[in-house]
């Protein structure tokens, strides 16, 4: 491990790789597009029934900005190392690009945010999300594994800790208000998203192109799937958890006991409860430890984060599985992957342009945007290479990062086996 590559080796290092995994854009494809279904929203989805629509509209809500966070940490992980990570001064280099591309992303997000459009946007969280990930750039999939652990399932209950003593504003004139809301209260507060990111770093720090890594992925995924969405359903439900809750509610509302409600009044209080569950915005309230329990979208509890990274690991296994068996095919899907942040903000300028609303019922303007965005993103990789955006913060990092010099025995200890051409 102590052993010196050779000079060229460490000038790959600490470049960015040319290559990249098909499977791994697929899968940021099918993140960016889960997305534009929520914000676009059930009535613009066309070519299913309500129910269908209704059903994908909630599988994709909050699952679809953890599998971006996810995913994030999965390319911190193969820009830093792959397998192995880097060390030296080439991990310097690799910081200094991540610096540079958290504090784009941040303003970025920023300037989206000013043109009105009715959606949380994710890329000034991302570029702090980025930020928090700059010490554990050296850890490897084990040590990295424990720590998005331990933010799992401390995160929540520090949060809801913490926000139990806070003055809470429900109201956020923007995606994103200061550090409170990034840490704690915000949409994608780093409480709950830091574990999709580490535990995205920690996939990344394995060999994907191994079969009994990505069945081990799958297995995993579907475990820790099961664990947090079966989990808290059999917690909530059979075992009493909404009825603790709803009482919970009305004793704090009207300081009576559930039992001695009336029945119309307990009925109300548990469909509003309900509703609740299935309408967070990041957080669950800190009136009742019993929120805790759910794991609906957004509500960043132990059981949603396990679920969601579940859900991430089983997509990406599978996307990469598929890109390996019918790659060609999949290009329109891989090329919305590589320009993601291309792709993400220009459907947000869309959605401001136009004045698009979730609430808006204009069925097929969902295909629309993805039909669009597939073909726009196929043409333009296929002609022009990289996204405008991504060629744009490309540059703009490789000078940033030049400016750290790259000493003698700079790199990796060796090349990793996770190394695959897309």
């Amino acid at each position: 491990m102590s052993q010196q590559i050779p000079d060229a080796a460490e000038e790959e290092a600490a470049a960015p790789r040319s290559d990249r995994i098909v499977g791994v854009d697929v899968a940021r494809a099918l993140a960016v597009f889960g997305m534009f279904t929520v914000h676009l929203g059930v009535g613009a989805i066309g070519v299913f029934g309500d129910g269908a629509a209704d059903t994908l509209h909630e599988i994709t809500r909050g699952r679809s900005s953890a599998l971006f966070a996810f995913l994030a940490g999965v390319s911190l992980a193969l820009m830093t190392g792959r397998t192995l990570p880097l060390r030296g001064q080439a991990v310097q280099r690799a910081r200094a690009r991540i610096l540079v591309r958290a504090l784009v992303l941040a303003l970025l997000g920023g300037v989206l945010d000013t043109l009105g459009a009715p959606i949380a946007v994710i890329l000034t969280y991302y570029g702090g999300f980025f930020l928090l990930a700059l010490p554990l750039l050296r850890l490897r999939a084990l040590a990295l594994t424990a720590t998005a652990a331990a933010v799992a399932l401390l995160g929540p209950q520090v949060s809801f800790l913490v926000r139990s003593a806070m003055e809470e504003d429900p109201y956020r004139p923007t995606s994103i208000g200061g550090v409170a809301d990034f840490l704690l209260t915000g949409y994608y507060p780093a409480c709950t998203f830091m574990a999709f990111v580490i535990a995205g770093m920690a996939v990344g720090r394995l060999d994907l192109g191994s079969v009994r890594v990505r069945a081990g992925m799958a297995g995993t995924g579907a475990g820790l799937a099961a664990l947090g969405y079966g989990g808290s359903w059999v917690l909530m439900n059979p075992l009493g958890g909404l009825d603790r809750l709803v009482a919970a509610q009305i004793l704090w509302a009207d300081g009576a006991a559930a039992a001695e409600a009336d029945p119309a009044l307990l009925a109300s209080v548990r469909q509003w409860t309900i509703d609740q569950i299935g309408g967070l915005h990041g957080q669950v309230p800190a009136d009742s430890a019993w929120w805790l329990l759910v794991a609906s979208p957004h509500s960043g509890t132990t059981f949603e984060i396990a679920g969601a990274i579940g859900t991430s690991l089983l997509v990406l296994a599978a996307c990469v599985a598929v890109a390996d068996i019918a790659g060609p095919p999949l290009y329109p899907l891989a090329a919305a992957g590589a320009m993601a942040l291309t792709v993400y903000t220009g459907h947000i300028m869309v959605i401001a342009g136009f004045g698009f609303s979730h609430e808006d019922t204009a069925p097929f303007r969902l295909e629309a945007f993805i039909v669009g965005a597939l073909v726009l993103a196929a043409l333009w990789r296929l002609l022009l290479g990289r996204g405008p955006l991504e060629r744009a913060l490309g540059r703009l990092t490789d000078r940033v990062s030049r400016l750290v010099p790259l000493e003698e025995g700079a790199g990796p200890g060796r090349a990793g086996p996770g190394h695959l051409r897309g």
